[in-house]
């Protein structure tokens, strides 16, 4: 495996379609102008499963807006800013006052038609806990098996960098010391040796998208590169020609359709 070249000295100063079916679950509808979305809310996130029955069985998603509309990533929604907000009004910001801790499960993955959970980035959130309201209906593209291969080493190259600096963490006094008696060649052969230690872990364990989600992802496609960050909590069994339709709206500043487009939730029962 080609080697990463890691600093130790830096590292100190600078201290991330196909049937994806799983138990029944709730299933709600999504309505809009362009059609109705129906989804199964999956019972493996009974979290995000309750509290997403729990807003729409109160009304709180009528006459929301998808207001972030991205053309082959996914459509956004659940700002209760956006209910009448006005044409330039910058949306997005707005929430509950509490978020849901993330479910994160290796067998939910972000293909076509995926509902998942917004969430604040890694940097204030690194927990990944999600909104209590927002969401996102994933489109996405269909990428090819090389496209794949190279997106599953780049994400074992980003784990086996932030495993380093969990070492470098670790030891933190010993380098100091060594920073300060100018122990180079100890500096040195430390750095050769997590390294060595997080080459060896990639190598046992590299990231690999299961086979279920290489087909989805070669075939409807998805957004891949979301897999095991945010927490996915459904999928569209009805509709995903819906999705297409929003996300190929004109939109303005910040991914805002220049038109409206109005949803509500309920659930069936």
């Amino acid at each position: 495996m080609k080697k990463i070249v890691f600093f130790i000295t830096l590292a100190l100063l600078g201290l991330s379609g196909c049937a994806q079916n799983k138990t029944n679950g709730t299933m709600v509808k999504i309505e809009t102008e362009m059609g109705d979305i129906t989804v199964k809310l999956y019972d493996e996130t009974p979290a995000h499963r309750d509290n997403f029955i729990k807003l729409a069985e109160a009304g709180f998603y009528n006459d929301l807006l998808f207001h972030r509309v991205i053309k082959e990533f996914m459509i956004q929604g659940g700002d209760p800013e956006s209910k009448n907000a006005p044409a330039n009004k910058q949306l997005g910001a707005g929430g509950t006052d509490y978020t849901i801790e993330a479910e994160i499960k290796p067998g939910l993955f972000h293909k076509k038609g995926a509902l998942c959970a917004a969430r604040q980035g890694d940097q204030v959130n690194p927990q990944k806990r999600s909104s209590g309201c927002q969401f996102y209906l994933v489109q996405g593209k269909v990428y090819k098996d090389a496209e794949l291969d190279q997106m599953e080493q780049g994400i074992t190259n980003q784990r086996m960098q932030k495993r380093f600096y969990q070492l470098v963490d670790e030891r933190r006094s010993e380098i100091q010391q060594m920073q300060a008696a100018n122990d180079n060649d100890g500096l040195k052969a430390l750095q050769q040796q997590f390294i060595a230690q997080v080459e060896a872990e990639a190598a046992a364990q590299p990231f690999k998208f299961s086979q279920e989600a290489r087909k989805a992802y070669t075939t409807i496609g998805g957004t891949p590169f979301l897999d095991n960050e945010y927490t996915v909590f459904g999928e569209v069994v009805e509709g995903l020609d819906v999705i297409d339709k929003i996300a190929a709206v004109e939109c303005g500043a910040a991914d805002r359709p220049k038109k409206d487009v109005k949803f509500k939730v309920s659930v069936l029962k």
